[in-house]
């Protein structure tokens, strides 16, 4: 075991575990410096390199969990008569949760506008059982081009990505974040592999690489191979590239089923 805590090893600081912190982190000279004063300039490094990371990323979910109270409020009215759209054409509820897996691999209810019958689950079983080329389709995408369970409004904001807005309240209760990986249900946990780790090393998004990237015109690897190249290159540049990129990806309807 090394003498020195935090290199090739874990570190408690402050009285809270630190995970492993990497020798990039510190100052080549320390390593090699067997002083007191060196073990103590060294921790003192060890201990700014943990706490700027930990401030930045709890400044970052405080101003996203901000912003999307402040969203909720001012789309209050449009989402108020997406709902009412809804209750009217195929009753209630509008809204439809459904258990995904999240941060650290906790599993998280995803709110949706409802888009499909209420008995979907029923319909897609027979669709899939009579139809071979469909059945095959939903095991490579998990999607559908003609999802028979969607209703036409369910379409309409399918297509414009409205039905995603109430998962704002995702991200105001810190489960979600608006940029990162679109949140998967625990079937698709085998499709990601070795790769599920690095999915579940940073909160899913509203809107991800995947997302502009073709989305639905994409194969699941590929879709995995995003999350992947997202999780390893992420940065506040690469998250404000992505969101800008959603703009037009969503008016365009690129990939959108």
């Amino acid at each position: 075991m090394p003498f020195f805590p935090g290199i090739g090893s874990k570190m408690l600081l402050r009285g809270i575990l630190i995970k492993e912190l990497p020798i990039a982190d510190l100052k080549p000279s320390f390593v090699n410096e067997f002083s007191f004063l060196g073990f103590f300039k060294m921790y003192r490094e060890a201990l700014g390199a943990v706490s700027s990371r930990a401030e930045k990323k709890f400044s970052k979910e405080l101003i996203e969990r901000y912003l999307a109270i402040g969203l909720l409020i001012l789309a209050a009215f449009p989402l108020f008569v997406i709902a009412i759209a809804i209750a009217l054409t195929d009753g209630t509820p509008v809204l439809f949760r459904h258990r995904r897996i999240g941060y650290r691999g906790q599993e998280f209810y995803c709110f949706k506008f409802r888009t499909m019958v209420l008995d979907g689950d029923g319909i897609l079983s027979k669709h899939l059982e009579t139809n071979p080329s469909v059945a095959e389709e939903w095991r490579t995408t998990r999607k559908l081009r003609n999802d028979p369970r969607v209703t036409w409004i369910g379409k309409i904001l399918r297509r414009t990505s409205l039905d995603e807005i109430p998962q704002l309240i995702n991200i105001a209760r810190g489960e979600m974040s608006f940029v990162g990986p679109r949140p998967i249900v625990s079937a698709e946990i085998s499709r990601y592999g070795e790769h599920f780790p690095i999915y579940c090393s940073v909160k899913p998004g509203l809107t991800g690489l995947w997302q502009v990237s073709g989305r639905s015109n994409t194969t699941y690897e590929q879709r995995v191979a995003l999350d992947v190249e997202y999780v390893r290159s992420c940065s506040l540049l690469l998250d404000l590239k992505i969101a800008l990129l959603t703009v037009p990806a969503v008016l365009l309807r690129k990939g959108s089923v």
